[in-house]
């Protein structure tokens, strides 16, 4: 980036500094070959006669043949009319050199023409390698604004995330303080516990799984005490969960969906069951409830912000080919598995 600022800011410099060196560097071949005698009126008009040449052959190339031919892809055209750019500016050197110095030497005309086409190929090949690194300057400033939009976007999920659970949870207490539960207190604590897990450490994109799943499982405790036993509530975890990295409230919403439809299920034995199997780099998840079609509370369509999220926390911080999310629903039961790729610790 800084190359590009630089180059812009000094082209015409640079422009200035690539002739004197050409002028120069005439100067130098005329001493040479002159058996180092130097004529200084002469030579310096002989030197400015030939860059004057090589430029309008640059420059018709760079101005004029590039942008209108080579870019829009008239590869015939721009040869034909490079071979009479190069002819024409050939013509030029001759032609001063014949009225300025009584110069007249034709079969000069191929050293000049290749000369031309050399000089024309340094200055092609710089321009296409400056366009490159624009190129190049300007894809990295489109990753870092579409990094930056990710990332925002990231916070605006978790963000949501945080205060419906939060919301859900406070009903919960809500509901048990109306019949003076003496579980209100424990639920109270099990929830700053929770709170502190969803806004301090949950702040990372990728997390320990341990403390996830303990997050999970302290969510599920004070579920547990609300529920006082009238649904059948099971979790199973299986596997070694150390030195594993996972997206953090990954599973919240999953298991409060459970929790919301399942224990509202009219069915004579409700249930909510979750499962977290880990093997070696990779994890599946599963969560069961019951539900009742006929509740207006069973439509998984309505379940939530945290539901509609998952999957977008899923593309950003995920690939394709890196997890499978299924949602369904069969006979009274709301299903959903996650088959997941850990991230490792290093």
């Amino acid at each position: 980036m800084a190359l590009i600022k630089n180059y812009q800011r000094f082209k015409v410099l640079l422009q200035l500094l690539f002739w004197l060196s050409s002028f120069t560097f005439a100067l130098a071949s005329f001493y040479v070959a002159s058996d180092f005698h130097f004529n200084l009126a002469k030579d310096t008009l002989r030197a400015l006669i030939l860059n004057t040449g090589f430029a309008v052959g640059v420059y018709v190339n760079l101005r004029i043949l590039i942008p209108r031919l080579l870019k829009k892809k008239f590869y015939i055209f721009y040869a034909f009319w490079l071979i009479i750019t190069l002819a024409v500016s050939s013509l030029v050197i001759l032609t001063l050199f014949y009225f300025l110095l009584h110069f007249n030497r034709p079969r000069l005309f191929s050293s000049y023409f290749f000369t031309t086409a050399f000089y024309v190929g340094v200055t092609s090949l710089v321009k296409f390698l400056h366009e490159w690194i624009e190129m190049q300057d300007i894809s990295l400033r489109y990753n870092q604004v579409e990094r930056e939009k990710l990332e925002a976007e990231l916070n605006t999920l978790k963000a949501q995330i945080n205060p419906h659970f939060l919301f859900n949870s406070l009903n919960n207490i809500y509901s048990l303080s109306l019949t003076n539960s003496k579980e209100t207190p424990g639920m109270i604590l099990k929830l700053s516990d929770l709170m502190r897990h969803v806004l301090y450490e949950s702040r990372e994109n990728f997390i320990s799984l341990k403390k996830e799943i303990e997050f999970i499982q302290n969510f599920i405790e004070l579920q547990r005490i609300r529920l006082s036993g009238k649904t059948d509530i099971k979790f199973q975890l299986s596997g070694e969960p150390n030195n594993k990295l996972i997206i953090p409230l990954i599973f919240e919403p999953f298991v409060d969906n459970a929790f919301k439809h399942g224990s509202k299920s009219i069915q004579e034995n409700p249930f909510i069951h979750i499962e977290i199997e880990i093997k070696e780099h990779w994890l599946h998840f599963k969560a069961t409830n019951s539900f009742d079609e006929t509740s207006t509370h069973a439509n998984p369509k309505a379940s939530g912000i945290g539901l509609k999220n998952v999957q977008k926390r899923l593309d950003y911080l995920y690939k394709k080919d890196e997890y499978d999310l299924k949602i369904s629903k069969k006979e009274n039961i709301f299903s959903v598995e996650l088959q997941l790729t850990l991230k490792t610790i290093k």
